[in-house]
């Protein structure tokens, strides 16, 4: 899609007068001889359709004086170009989920993608296992692309990313293991957003049906997370718990961990929060209400709705609230394995 088509698609009205199509369009034309021709291909595609009533000018050629965009036979164009790239590109770079996204991202994607086609072309899928920053570097000779520049994402929409064998550069995710579990083959893991309670519940970690206690250091957890498998490497099937503040940056760190790594919340330790006062003094933050909806769908109707009352209320439980001698006996006391077949 070329930046003529691009300025049309992005154009808000269903209809445009011809000095709009002028102001908009003519920076991109040296004389009017070639805008009024674009603008008659644009009418003979009926991408441009004439406002019968307004009439047209005496100039030659002659051009409407108004127009009804047709945006439909724009995406056709588009689609139509979409075509073109799929028969051009490597087999393996998907480009179904642009069909239904905004040209304007395709535009964006479109020079990485073509430095992707190169490099596959070429080179074939990688064996090896490197960091991000390397792969990044051969794919598109930008070594922070992939990680701070959206190449991640790019990568998983056209369905390359888990073929381009990566390993994430994130922080090493920080846990202490109990020996006692190592062998089982289904395995509990605590993960606790605060260093408070991770300290408070580390001295009982043997004494549980856990077999690591994960500190997730707030939102560090969401990128460290994808360190686990190299960094415990033990095939079983591993059930992921998350106990964080009960305020509205503690969900949303549980929805965003969530969405990486499925983490039911640890109900029994929230539970235990909400038979306490709450503090004050988080009206501040922000309100993520997915994050809320999927958050207290874990609870009773009775205990959302109270969640829900104190949220907005700018109330919060801190972890902290709970003492290191309740943190343990509801950790040591709970059968998280019927916990976790029961929510199953």
């Amino acid at each position: 899609m070329d930046e003529v088509t691009k300025r049309l698609t992005e154009f808000s009205k269903k209809t445009i007068e011809l000095g709009e199509l002028e102001k908009l369009l003519t920076p991109f034309f040296q004389t009017y001889e070639t805008f009024a021709d674009r603008i008659l291909q644009f009418e003979k595609e009926n991408v441009l359709i004439m406002v019968r009533s307004t009439g047209r000018t005496t100039r030659t050629p002659s051009l409407a004086l108004k127009y009804r965009i047709n945006k439909s036979a724009l995406s056709g164009n588009y689609h139509k170009e979409l075509q073109r790239y799929r028969a051009k590109l490597h087999t393996a770079i998907n480009l179904d989920g642009y069909y239904r996204a905004d040209p304007s991202l395709w535009e964006k994607h479109l020079p990485y993608l073509l430095k992707i086609d190169r490099y596959l072309k070429t080179h074939g899928f990688p064996t090896d296992l490197v960091p991000a920053p390397e792969r990044s570097y051969e794919l598109v000779e930008d070594e922070k692309w992939i990680d701070e520049k959206g190449g991640k994402e790019l990568l998983e929409k056209i369905g390359l990313y888990a073929r381009l064998t990566i390993i994430p550069v994130s922080d090493p995710l920080m846990f202490a293991i109990n020996p006692l579990k190592l062998n089982e083959k289904e395995q509990y893991h605590l993960i606790v957003e605060n260093k408070t309670t991770y300290q408070g519940l580390l001295p009982v970690l043997k004494e549980t049906d856990c077999a690591t206690l994960i500190y997730g250091c707030g939102k560090a957890v969401v990128k460290s997370i994808e360190q686990f498998p190299m960094q415990y490497p033990i095939s079983a099937k591993h059930h992921f718990l998350y106990f964080g503040d009960l305020d509205r940056e503690g969900l949303s760190i549980w929805y965003s961990l969530n969405q990486k790594q499925a983490a039911r919340p640890a109900l029994p330790f929230y539970q235990a929060c909400l038979k306490k006062a709450p503090a004050v003094g988080k009206a501040y933050q922000r309100s993520r209400s997915v994050a809320e909806d999927q958050f207290l769908a874990c609870f009773s109707e009775q205990q959302a709705e109270r969640i829900r009352t104190m949220l907005h209320d700018g109330k919060y439980y801190p972890q902290e609230i709970l003492k290191t001698r309740e943190l343990q006996h509801i950790w040591r006391g709970t059968d998280w394995k019927s916990l976790i077949c029961a929510k199953s």
